[in-house]
């Protein structure tokens, strides 16, 4: 019977790095089947809200539930386990090893289970054929838009609940952009709960169910995302227009 808890929730979230605060009590929810968006300026604490999420950070104060799970004292390979796997900025793959081990590394908490690891294998190299041509590739001589599609597919084998995205527009052409915003679209749309922090707000909140506005430490709006693009002062502070 599906759980009536929320897949994600946290409360009152606080961050700091030493005496300097860069969360003030955050709140985010996220159902089970939704892509929901959080967009904002540099410095708004985007990254460092997914960091606490995924244990790599310590909140200072508040909760994180899963589905109703408190998971905020976990050590991030726990929270890996219990199904949040995060792609982090910048997409810090393995540079010196191949594709395929690289991704074989995201499946490491599922080595209790390599005929689930085969299959979602395969099914990654469908999703990005460039992979499975490069499997035998060192990653650090991989492009941009593929190192950034091997650390989606390294999550992925980490079998997630929820997924974090944090930036994965960083650094692309335009065309990889649409091509990954197309993927994470599609991998909503085959049943993935995605948390996408992104500073192209427009492409993150037209692939959104929901989204929030993430200002100096603070959710300063939180609405549908068709709510989000049509609002007039979202429009001029991240839209550009």
């Amino acid at each position: 019977m599906p759980s009536s808890e929320p897949l994600l929730l946290a409360r009152g979230l606080r961050g700091r790095y030493g005496p300097v605060e860069v969360l003030h009590g955050v709140d985010i929810q996220v159902e089970a089947g939704e892509l929901v968006a959080i967009v904002g300026a540099n410095g708004a604490g985007k990254t460092t809200l997914l960091h606490i999420l995924s244990g790599i950070h310590r909140a200072s104060a508040g909760q994180i539930l899963l589905e109703g799970r408190d998971i905020g004292r976990l050590a991030p390979h726990r929270i890996v386990k219990a199904g949040i796997c995060q792609v982090p900025e910048g997409r810090q793959v393995f540079a010196p090893l191949s594709v395929e081990d690289n991704l074989r590394l995201g499946g490491y908490s599922q080595r209790h289970d390599p005929a689930w690891v085969e299959q979602q294998l395969q099914f990654i190299y469908s999703l990005f054929p460039i992979l499975e041509e490069r499997r035998a590739q060192s990653a650090g001589t991989l492009s941009g838009g593929q190192q950034q599609m091997l650390a989606i597919g390294r999550a992925l084998l980490g079998r997630p609940r929820l997924l974090l995205l944090d930036e994965p527009s960083m650094g692309l052409a335009p065309l990889l952009v649409e091509e990954i915003f197309r993927v994470v679209r599609d991998l909503n749309r085959q049943g993935v709960t995605i948390l996408l922090v992104e500073q192209n707000a427009r492409a993150a909140l037209g692939v959104a169910h929901r989204g929030y506005v993430l200002e100096t430490g603070r959710v300063a709006m939180a609405a549908a995302a068709q709510t989000l693009l049509n609002d007039e002062g979202i429009k001029r502070a991240y839209l550009g227009y």
